[in-house]
């Protein structure tokens, strides 16, 4: 089969085709699945450039996010049959083949209980580019955030990934919702999907426009996928009481700490690849059944991925390339096929 590997820690052009043999069944439970697309995301850069949990296991697939048709089932596998197709989110951390390769392939192999049925009106291969981002989304939002009906949320980025998915889940919970982007065409995105109040970070001061809008309180929930000062800045948009959830780990000064304790914040960080990384066999149950629950609200009409660019698989780097650019509207798929 083809597969691109990351052959060294580096910029986008570390990522070289090769042809390998298919994957065999790591054990009973396993599946191997004909990968119609693998989803790319900014964490496939972060570790192709520094593989912070396999460092010394390179060449190595990368690709978290997946969706293909089951070829293969092991002789303990209850929940799939041949031809089935699935989506999911598993390997592509930087192990090699004797741990969980990642999508960036033409098949992969999973453990039955980590993959879902994909949303029946999605696209086969459209469905790769959810995974990763539904279940980072709805663990800071549902889990982290607990955000209710009628609350107040404030979505950092939402034309990206995780935002434009965030923006739906939290117009499904019922929230109200500001937002902030960076020009007027992720502005009309926000705002079809459900979003109230639209805030240009690049000429309105999203703290202000955040007070004003809740008329000085400030909000609920803030789900920040930008860090840095924007996480920093946050500490005065959530109201007292209030949350801010984060995808990034962003160190607090002592003076920033002092503030979040004198707002009774609660700080709350999202890794979704914890359960993964740590290898809790439970926990990726648990985040299986966020994405069948995903699928249910694709299914309804509640929620939906914008796919903006499909590549073919050798085109990888240039993949990585359009991420690390920024500005992202919507995922990024490459193809098999």
């Amino acid at each position: 089969m083809k597969a691109i590997f990351a052959t060294a820690s580096g910029g986008p052009d570390v990522l070289q085709l090769r042809d390998i043999p298919k994957p065999e069944l790591p054990s009973p439970h396993h599946l191997r699945v004909k990968l119609a697309a693998a989803g790319v995301n900014p964490i496939d850069t972060k570790l192709r450039a520094n593989p912070v949990y396999y460092p010394d296991k390179l060449p190595a697939i990368l690709g978290c996010d997946g969706a293909g048709i089951v070829e293969e089932t092991g002789s303990a596998v209850t929940r799939f049959k041949v031809g089935d197709e699935v989506y999911f989110c598993n390997g592509g951390l930087g192990g090699n083949l004797g741990d969980e390769p990642g999508n960036y392939a033409e098949y992969a192999t999973l453990h039955e209980e980590y993959c879902a049925a994909r949303p029946a009106n999605l696209s086969l291969q459209d469905s790769a580019a959810l995974p990763l981002v539904l279940l980072a989304a709805w663990e800071a939002l549902v889990e982290r955030g607990n955000l209710q009906a009628g609350q107040t949320v404030l979505i950092h980025a939402a034309a990206g990934g995780v935002g434009h998915i965030a923006v739906q889940l939290a117009h499904h919970l019922g929230a109200r919702i500001a937002v902030t982007v960076g020009d007027d065409k992720k502005a009309g995105l926000a705002h079809g999907l459900g979003a109230e109040k639209i805030i240009n970070y690049r000429e309105q001061d999203f703290v202000q426009e955040a007070l004003n809008w809740t008329k000085g309180k400030g909000v609920d929930v803030v789900f920040d996928t930008v860090g840095g000062e924007t996480f920093l800045r946050s500490l005065n948009a959530a109201r007292i009481g209030g949350k801010i959830v984060s995808l990034l780990s962003t160190p607090l000064s002592l003076a920033d700490a002092q503030l979040a304790r004198l707002r009774n914040l609660s700080l709350c960080y999202e890794l979704m690849l914890t359960p993964q990384v740590l290898k809790l066999h439970d926990e990726r149950i648990r985040q299986r059944r966020i994405l069948e629950q995903g699928a249910k609200l694709v299914e309804e009409g509640g929620l939906g991925v914008l796919v903006t660019h499909r590549l073919p698989l050798e085109k990888a780097a240039e993949a990585h390339r359009l991420i690390e650019q920024g500005g992202m509207m919507g995922k990024i798929i490459l193809t098999m096929g």
